[in-house]
């Protein structure tokens, strides 16, 4: 268990390219919410979902986000502010391959930075990601000045990158950062 930090299960998104809610959708028997939580409970000892507004299928603590309509950050920052953990483990609920072992590795590179992140074909997997508690105020701020991307607020963190190739060493096939944004996503999680 990682002591220092609490896993947040970000669940309140638009799903608009799938058309439905991406935390229902089933794959092999489970919501994709219930897939994700179910490692995060491997791996934290508190696990927290962050949504738009409350759920009854969630059986962990839910928090709901303070801006309405701010995308990601805003559940993160709501996320940050609930946790008592020096630490939040934030990840996306439409990840359903996300692996302990990928986790265990990331959290193993948090020393002296506010963030780790992921990069994973040249792009940056912010909601597979470590996150000081410090990182709040400033991603608050960016908030505030109408930059509602967790790009954004990362520029102004300390951030320890992830490339491909030091991820390789716990997931070989990166398939923790598969995420399913349409149909076919889904079809091919399926096929998988």
């Amino acid at each position: 268990m990682i002591d220092d930090c609490t896993a947040l299960v970000l669940a309140g998104g638009d799903s608009r390219r799938m058309g439905q809610d991406k935390a229902a959708l089933i794959l092999d028997g489970k919501t994709l919410l219930e897939r994700v939580t179910a490692v995060m409970q491997q791996v934290f000892p508190k696990v927290i979902v962050s949504v738009r507004q409350l759920r009854s299928d969630v059986g962990v603590p839910q928090v709901c986000d303070a801006q309405a309509a701010s995308g990601p950050l805003a559940g993160l920052i709501a996320g940050l502010a609930e946790a008592d953990t020096s630490w939040v483990f934030a990840v996306a609920c439409d990840m359903p391959f996300v692996t302990r072992e990928i986790v265990l590795h990331l959290a193993a590179l948090r020393g002296g930075y506010q963030a780790v992140v992921p990069v994973v074909g040249g792009h940056l997997q912010p909601l597979a990601a470590f996150y000081a508690a410090g990182a709040r105020d400033a991603m608050r701020a960016s908030l505030a000045a109408g930059d509602r991307s967790l790009r954004g607020a990362l520029e102004k963190l300390d951030v320890r990158y992830v490339d491909e190739a030091e991820l390789r060493d716990a997931d070989p096939q990166l398939r923790s950062f598969f995420d399913l944004d349409t149909p076919q996503d889904l079809q091919a999680a399926r096929e998988r």
